[in-house]
Parts: C-alpha cells; sequence; structure tokens
C-alpha cells in the first residue's frame, strides 16, 4: 500500500475500513471521494445523523490531526471537534454546516470579519500556554529565534531583507507564541458554535508569533472587499483583531508588530508550500511548485497596513 497514493486501492479499503469503525452513526450510503490535492483529500460520508467527513494528509501535513484533536481538548467552543483522529493524519468530523464563505457569499460585512478576527485572537490567547504541547504533536515549530536560520536554507531568498532585525524587534513585544493558523480566511471558519465562530482546516498551522496570522486574513480581506492597502476598513479589522492582547502591549507596539509581523510569516507561508508538495500524493501543478518561491519573493514588499 502506497501512503501517499489517493487512489491506491489498498489505501482507500485501509481508509474507508477506519472510516467505518469510528462513524457515530450508521451511514446510508457509499464513502465518495469530493476534493483531492496533492497534499490531501477528503471523503463525504452520508449517515443517518448527517454527513460526515473524511480528511487525510500527507506525512509533512499530518500533524493535523493530532492538533484538531487536542485544540478539541483545549478550546472546545472555538474549533471544529473531530469524531476520530489517527496520526497517519487520518480525520473525521461531522457536518458543520455552511462555512462563512458558503453562508454569506463573496460580500461580507466588515463587522463579520472585524468579529470573527477577535474571536480567533481569544483563541490564540488561550492556547499560548499549550505551545510546547502542540510542538510535541509535530506542528512545525516557527517560533522567531529559529526563523533566521531557517531562512538560510533558501539560497534564493534576498540577502538584502532585514530579516533578522525584523524578528528581534518582533520578539522584544514580549507576546507568546501560540497556534498560527497561517490560512486564516472565511472558508475556513464555520459561523456557528457558542463563541459564534468554529475554526478549522489546520494543514498550515505552525507554532508562531500570533500575529503571522494576520498575512493570510488581512491579504485575502483585501482581495475580497477589493480594499487598497492602507485602507481605512484593514485599519478596523487589524485593530479589532488586536483588542484581545490590548493588555499586554501598548497600542502602537501592536500595531508595529503586525505589520512586522505581516512581513516575517512570508516565510512561514513558504515552509508551509514547501511542507505541502512533499511527498505530494498526486503530480504538483506549477503554480503550487513555484509557491514557496513566490512567497519568498515577496519578503521585500511591505505590509498592506
Amino acid at each position: 500500500m502506497k501512503a501517499n497514493d489517493w487512489h491506491d486501492p489498498a489505501w482507500v479499503t485501509a481508509a474507508h475500513e477506519w472510516i467505518s469503525a469510528h462513524l457515530d452513526a450508521p451511514a446510508t450510503g457509499p464513502i465518495v471521494e469530493v476534493r483531492v490535492r496533492p497534499w490531501s483529500v477528503t471523503h463525504r460520508v452520508p449517515t443517518e445523523a448527517g454527513p460526515r467527513w473524511f480528511k487525510a494528509n500527507t506525512a509533512a501535513c499530518a500533524y493535523e490531526a493530532p492538533l484538531a484533536a487536542a485544540l478539541a481538548g483545549w478550546v472546545p467552543d472555538a474549533v471544529l471537534p473531530p469524531l476520530a483522529a489517527d496520526p497517519r493524519g487520518w480525520l473525521l468530523t461531522a457536518d458543520a454546516g455552511p462555512t462563512l464563505r458558503d453562508e454569506i457569499g463573496s460580500d461580507p460585512p466588515l463587522e463579520t470579519w472585524e468579529r470573527m478576527l477577535r474571536a480567533y485572537a481569544v483563541l490564540q490567547r488561550e492556547t499560548a500556554a499549550h505551545a510546547d504541547d502542540m510542538v510535541a504533536l509535530g506542528v512545525p515549530d516557527l517560533r522567531l529565534p529559529l526563523l533566521p536560520g531557517l531562512l538560510k536554507t533558501f539560497p534564493e531568498a534576498d540577502p538584502s531583507v532585514p530579516f533578522d532585525d525584523w524578528c528581534a524587534e518582533l520578539a522584544a513585544d514580549g507576546l507568546p507564541a501560540t497556534i498560527q493558523h497561517d490560512d486564516l480566511t472565511d472558508a475556513n471558519v464555520f459561523p456557528v458554535g457558542p463563541r459564534g465562530f468554529r475554526f478549522f482546516d489546520w494543514g498550515d498551522a505552525s507554532v508562531s508569533h500570533p500575529f503571522g496570522s494576520m498575512l493570510v486574513a488581512l491579504g485575502f480581506a483585501a482581495h475580497l472587499l477589493k480594499l487598497e492597502p492602507g485602507a481605512p476598513e484593514l485599519a478596523r479589522l487589524r485593530d479589532a483583531y488586536l483588542e484581545p492582547w490590548t493588555d499586554l502591549a501598548p497600542a502602537a507596539t501592536l500595531r508595529r508588530s503586525v505589520s512586522l509581523a505581516y512581513r516575517i510569516d512570508r516565510l512561514p507561508r513558504a515552509l508551509a508550500w514547501q511542507r505541502a508538495v512533499q511527498d505530494a500524493a498526486l503530480p504538483v501543478d506549477e503554480d503550487f511548485r513555484t509557491a514557496a518561491a513566490y512567497w519568498l519573493g515577496e519578503l521585500p514588499a511591505p505590509a498592506v497596513i
């Protein structure tokens, strides 16, 4: 059986046997593949209690399964709890309805993004005490002291970028390392639960400076809401995200930290893409293969806020 071949009959048989053994309700139909990527695959299982979803990751991203299970223990009201998780990178979850993107569409109110970012910041603060636990589960350790050395593993990185200085300045803000989603968009959030949102899809996550999550979140919001760099709406989103952190540092320090983390996180994004295409289960498209180089090339670019 090929561990990373989503269409190998032996792999499919093993996965479906595992799914069947961990369902919480009787199946009412066949298990169907609904989404496939070089780094992951998703199957849908109809049951008497509604759809169930199976996700498998390649070995480089297999930490998502134990991480999802751990987060469900630490912050059960803020994440999608798995029905089952396997160290091979296999996850089984219940259906949580439409994502935030599916529910609202391509024109979400700014206030919805503000509430979502506040809720995510609270999740980060609550899990900061578990940073070492997450690393022990296999979550990539991308804390600030390690990043300059990791950048040096990419000979194509622009040597004129003062990356070491940025990391040192950001570390001086004293904020704790914690979970960093690194793909925080409205497609990876369910608008349900006691807190109003449940976060999921931790396949790109790392343990790092919390504000690195704003690279994707604010960048995507700018694209979705058609905002230019420096737009006041982006400042509103940034400040909404920062509200749960205001007891730890002055506002000016927090805003400077967001700008620094926004730039620094291009390295973790490159590393996430490097993991994604490592031991890929399927042929990798050119856009995916060159994504790490793209993010490294963006290091000199300023933040959008």
